[in-house]
C-alpha cells in the first residue's frame, strides 16, 4: 500500500470509535441483563428469544394486563390484516396495516424467525403454512401470530414455556 498520513489518521480514530461504542454496548447490555433478571420474564425460556430480542418484546408492550387478548397486542403492533370494503366489494389482497408500535413489529417478526429455526413445532406450523401455498413473508406473519399467544399466555400465567413432545 501506499503510505498517506490523512488517512492513517482518520483509521486511528476509526478504530478508537469503534471501541469506545463496544465499550458503550457492553455496558448497556450488562443493564439489560440486570433488568431481565429483575423482572424474571419467563420470556427467554422460548428457543430463540434471547435476553435482548426478549427486552425489546417487553418493553415495547409493558404491561400485559392492558391487553386483554393477544388478538389486541398484534393489532397494537400493526399486524392486524387492512379491511377495505366499498358497497359490495371485499377487499381481495388484505395488507398489513403497519400502525402501531413499529420497534414491537420487527422485534415479533424478527423473533418468529428465530423461533421457527429453533423450535420444531413453530418450524412444522411455518412449513404447513409454506405448504399451503403461503409466501415466506406471509407465512412468517402467521408465525408472529402464533408465537403472541404463546407469549401473551406464559406472561400471564408466568409459565416456562414448554416444548410439545
Amino acid at each position: 500500500g501506499s503510505n498517506m498520513p490523512a488517512k492513517s489518521l482518520e483509521l486511528k480514530h476509526t478504530i478508537k470509535l469503534i471501541c469506545a461504542l463496544t465499550i458503550d454496548i457492553d455496558e448497556i447490555e450488562a443493564e439489560i441483563s440486570k433488568m431481565m433478571d429483575k423482572i424474571a420474564s419467563p420470556i427467554t425460556t422460548i428457543p430463540g428469544i434471547g435476553r435482548n430480542m426478549g427486552a425489546m418484546i417487553i418493553s415495547e408492550i409493558g404491561d400485559f394486563s392492558r391487553f386483554s387478548s393477544p388478538d389486541k397486542i398484534l393489532a397494537y403492533a400493526g399486524f392486524s390484516p387492512s379491511i377495505y370494503q366499498s358497497g359490495k366489494l371485499d377487499n381481495c389482497y388484505a395488507h398489513m396495516e403497519k400502525r402501531g408500535s413499529r420497534y414491537l413489529r420487527y422485534a415479533l417478526f424478527h423473533a418468529a424467525k428465530l423461533v421457527c429455526h429453533w423450535d420444531k413445532t413453530f418450524a412444522d406450523y411455518l412449513a404447513k403454512k409454506r405448504a399451503e401455498g403461503k409466501h415466506y413473508y406471509v407465512a412468517i406473519s402467521h408465525a408472529v401470530k402464533k408465537l403472541v399467544r404463546v407469549i401473551f399466555h406464559i406472561e400471564k400465567t408466568k409459565q416456562a414455556f414448554l416444548k410439545a413432545s
